[in-house]
C-alpha cells in the first residue's frame, strides 16, 4: 500500500476563509447541536466512537464485494454497539441514555459507512413494539429485542404493495382451535421485499399482515413472527427468506426478502395494546386504526431530520472544496481565484445551506408535535393524529425531494471531481432519494395531504376548528384578498400560505364539481390528483417558511449573539427569496407582483450572496461532522482535496500491482494474435 501525500498542513486559502468569518463557528455548531452542553457531548461521543478507525479502509469500502459490505456493515455496527454499551455501563449503568437511545443517532453515521444493518431495528421496530405490545407482550419479547438478545426487522413492504397498506396480500389466519394465527404469503406478490437487515441479520421481524377471522378481514394488523432459529440462524420451517441484491446504494443495509408458508404463531404474538383477538376469536377494534401505521410517521420525522443533515454534509464536502479549487479568472490578468469567488458558483452553494437550515428548523418543530402527540396517546387523546401524519408526510416530501435535487447540485459545483466514489457524494444522493420512495412513496403521501386538506377546507366553511398547522385556511377564507405585496419576511411567510390556500380551494371546487357531475368520490379524488399534490407541496412548504422565520426571528434570538443572528438572517433571507422565486408560477396566479417586485426579487437574491460568501466556509464548519462522517477526499477540514483525491487513488487496490492479470491472460494474447 503507497505511502500517504497528505500533507500535515491546512491548505491556506481554507484557513484564510476562516480566519475572514463575521462569526464564531462554534456558536453555530453549539446552536446547531442544540446547545453548548449538547455538543461538548456529541463531540467527545464522536471521537470515543471514532477511536481507532482505520479511515483508509472506510474510503476503499466501494472496492469490496456485495458478500464483504454486508459483513463489513455487520462489523463496524456491532462494533459501534460494543462502543456504545460500554460507555453505558461506565457513564450511567442501567440508563439508556448512550445505548440504546443513540444508536440510530447521526453521530453513529462515521463508524458505519456502509450503513448499519440493525437501524431498522432501532429506528422503527422497537419503537413499535413499544407502542403496540401489552406491557406483558414487551416483558415477554419487546425487551429481549431491546436488549439486542436477539435482532429483528419492521416486515411491511411487499413485493407488489408499498404505501397502500390496505392491499397487503400477507395473510395471518386465527385458527381457534390451536389458539394460533397461521402466516401465508400466498403468491410472489406477496413477499415481503425491502425490510432493512431482513436478508441475514434478523431472526425475528413484525410481520404486517391483514388479519382474517372466520375468513373475514379486519384489516392490517401486526404480528411478533420468529424466521430463524436463535442458536443456529437457520431459516425456520415455512419461512423462505435472503437478501435482495445490490442496490443504488445503503450497500451494507441488507434488505431482504421473506415468504412464509402455514407458519404458525400463539395468539399472544399479535400485538395487542390497541386491537385484541380473544381466544374465542371475538375482536376489538383500535380506539384510532392510525395507531396501527404510527412507527411510520415516527419514521418519517426520522427522514426529515436526517436528510436535511445529508444535506448539510453534501454543502460542506461542496463549500470546502470550492474554498480550495481555483479556476477561470474573473478578470483576464489576475490569478485564478477561488470558485467560491464566482456568483454562479455561490448560487450552487448557499441556497442548499440555507435549505439544509430550513429543513432542520422545520424538523425540530414537527419532533415536538410528535412528542406531544405521544403523551395524548399515552391519555387516550387521538385528535392530534391526523395533523401529526398529514405534516409528517409533508415535510418528508419537501425535505427528501429538496436535499435530493440539492446534493446533486453540490455534485455538479465540484466539476469532475465530483463524480469520484471517493468525493462521497455520490453515496448521499442515492441515501438522499430512496427516501423520495421509502416510507411512502412521495405522490401518494401528497395525495394523502390533499384528501387532508380537502376535509380541513370543508370543515373551515362550516366553521368548525381546524388543526394548528391548517388553520390558515380558514383566515384566508375569512379575508380572501391578501393585500399588498411588500416583500417583507412576514409578507413572504403570508404569501406562501395564501397560495396553499388558494391551490386547496381550486382543488376543492374542482373535486365539489366533478361530484356534482355524478362521479364517485374515489374517481372525482382521482382526477382532482393533480390538483390535491399542487395544493399538498405548497402546504409543507408554507410550514418550512413559518418555522424558518419563527425560529430566526423569534423568542430564540435572544439567546444568540448579534453576529450569529445576522448570520441566520442573511440565510433565511437566501431561503425565502430563491423560494418565492422558485414559487412564482403558484404566487402570480393569487398576489399581484409587479415587475419591479420581480426585479427587487433577483436584487436581494444577489445582495444577500455577496452578504454570505465571506462567511459560507464558517457556516459549513458550524455543523460540526468530522472527516470520518463526511467520509471525502474533497471536503476534509484540512482543505487538502487534490492531495487526498490522488492519495486515495494511489490506494486503489487495482494500483497495488505494476502489471494487471489480464494484460497476460487477454490483452497481450489478443495484440500478439493475427485475428
Amino acid at each position: 500500500m503507497a505511502s500517504s501525500v497528505i500533507p500535515k498542513e491546512v491548505n491556506p486559502d481554507i484557513q484564510k476563509e476562516r480566519d475572514g468569518a463575521s462569526f464564531s463557528s462554534e456558536e453555530f455548531a453549539a446552536w446547531w447541536a442544540g446547545g453548548q452542553d449538547d455538543l461538548k457531548f456529541y463531540r467527545e461521543l464522536r471521537d470515543y466512537l471514532q477511536k481507532d478507525i482505520n479511515a483508509d479502509e472506510f474510503l476503499q469500502i466501494q472496492n469490496l464485494s456485495h458478500e464483504e459490505i454486508n459483513d463489513f456493515a455487520v462489523r463496524t455496527s456491532l462494533e459501534a454497539a460494543k462502543k456504545l454499551r460500554r460507555l453505558q455501563e461506565e457513564r450511567n449503568p442501567g440508563g439508556e441514555d448512550y445505548w440504546p437511545n443513540l444508536y440510530d443517532h447521526k453521530v453513529t453515521w462515521g463508524v458505519t459507512p456502509a450503513g448499519n444493518p440493525f437501524g431498522v431495528m432501532y429506528v422503527m421496530l422497537i419503537q413499535a413494539l413499544e407502542a403496540q405490545c401489552t406491557p406483558e407482550q414487551y416483558e415477554n419479547f419487546g425487551k429481549r429485542m431491546k436488549n439486542f438478545e436477539i435482532c429483528g426487522t419492521y416486515a411491511q413492504t411487499e413485493l407488489g404493495h408499498g404505501t397502500y397498506l390496505r392491499g397487503l396480500e400477507t395473510r395471518a389466519d386465527f385458527d381457534p382451535k390451536t389458539d394460533e394465527f397461521v402466516l401465508n404469503t400466498p403468491k410472489i406478490s406477496s413477499y415481503k421485499f425491502w425490510p432493512g437487515g431482513l436478508g441475514h441479520s434478523s431472526n425475528y421481524c413484525l410481520v404486517m399482515a391483514q388479519l382474517y377471522i372466520n375468513n373475514q378481514s379486519k384489516g392490517p394488523h401486526m404480528f411478533f413472527v420468529q424466521v430463524r432459529d436463535e442458536e443456529t440462524h437457520e431459516p425456520l420451517p415455512g419461512v423462505h427468506i435472503g437478501d435482495i441484491g445490490k442496490k443504488m446504494g445503503f450497500i451494507g443495509i441488507n434488505n431482504g426478502f421473506l415468504g412464509l408458508k402455514d407458519v404458525r404463531i400463539p395468539r399472544t404474538r399479535m400485538l395487542m395494546r390497541h386491537a385484541q383477538v380473544n381466544p374465542d376469536g371475538s375482536y376489538v377494534s383500535s380506539p384510532a386504526n392510525v395507531l396501527t401505521y404510527f412507527a411510520m410517521v415516527r419514521s418519517r420525522c426520522v427522514i426529515t431530520y436526517n436528510n436535511s443533515s445529508m444535506l448539510a454534509v453534501a454543502a460542506t464536502i461542496a463549500t470546502r472544496y470550492s474554498a480550495v479549487r481555483r479556476q477561470s479568472p474573473i478578470e483576464p490578468k489576475a490569478r485564478e481565484p477561488q470558485i467560491l469567488d464566482h456568483v454562479t458558483q455561490q448560487m450552487k452553494l448557499f441556497p442548499e445551506i440555507a435549505t439544509s437550515l430550513a429543513h432542520r428548523v422545520a424538523s425540530d418543530y414537527l419532533w415536538k408535535l410528535y412528542e406531544v402527540t405521544i403523551e395524548d396517546i399515552g391519555n387516550g387523546i387521538y385528535e392530534r393524529l391526523p395533523e401529526l401524519h398529514s405534516l409528517s408526510c409533508a415535510l418528508k416530501v419537501t425535505c427528501s425531494s429538496d436535499t435530493t435535487a440539492g446534493i446533486e447540485r453540490l455534485r455538479l459545483a465540484c466539476g469532475g471531481h465530483g463524480y469520484l466514489i471517493s468525493s462521497n457524494l455520490s453515496n448521499l444522493y442515492v441515501l438522499a432519494t430512496a427516501a423520495c420512495t421509502y416510507e411512502g412513496e412521495n405522490t401518494v403521501l401528497l395525495l394523502q395531504i390533499g384528501r387532508f386538506l380537502m376535509k380541513s377546507w370543508n370543515s373551515a366553511l362550516s366553521g368548525a376548528p381546524l388543526a394548528p398547522t391548517v388553520s390558515y385556511l380558514s383566515e384566508v377564507q375569512q379575508n380572501p384578498e391578501f393585500g399588498a405585496w411588500t416583500g417583507t419576511w412576514e409578507n413572504m411567510v403570508k404569501a406562501m400560505k395564501y397560495a396553499a390556500a388558494n391551490k386547496t380551494r381550486l382543488a376543492f371546487n374542482s373535486l365539489s364539481t366533478r361530484i356534482s357531475q355524478g362521479e364517485s368520490e374515489g374517481n372525482a379524488a382521482n382526477q382532482t390528483g393533480i390538483e390535491f399534490t399542487y395544493a399538498a407541496e405548497l402546504h409543507g412548504r408554507a410550514y418550512v417558511f413559518s418555522s424558518f422565520t419563527t425560529e430566526v426571528t423569534g423568542p430564540n434570538a435572544k439567546n444568540r449573539s448579534p453576529e450569529l443572528n445576522r448570520v441566520l438572517e442573511n440565510l433565511l433571507e437566501l431561503y425565502l427569496v430563491k423560494e418565492t422565486l422558485n414559487q412564482l408560477s403558484n404566487l402570480l396566479r393569487f398576489i399581484n407582483l409587479t415587475d419591479k417586485d420581480l426585479t427587487s426579487l433577483q436584487e436581494r437574491l444577489e445582495a444577500v450572496l455577496t452578504k454570505l460568501r465571506p462567511d459560507a466556509v464558517a457556516i459549513v464548519d458550524g455543523f460540526d461532522f468530522s472527516d470520518l462522517q463526511l467520509n471525502s477526499t474533497l471536503g476534509s477540514y484540512d482543505g487538502n482535496a487534490y492531495e487526498r483525491i490522488f492519495d486515495a487513488a494511489l490506494k486503489n487496490p487495482m494500483n497495488q500491482k505494476p502489471v494487471p492479470k489480464s494484460f497476460q491472460e487477454i490483452l497481450k494474447p489478443f495484440m500478439k494474435s493475427n485475428m
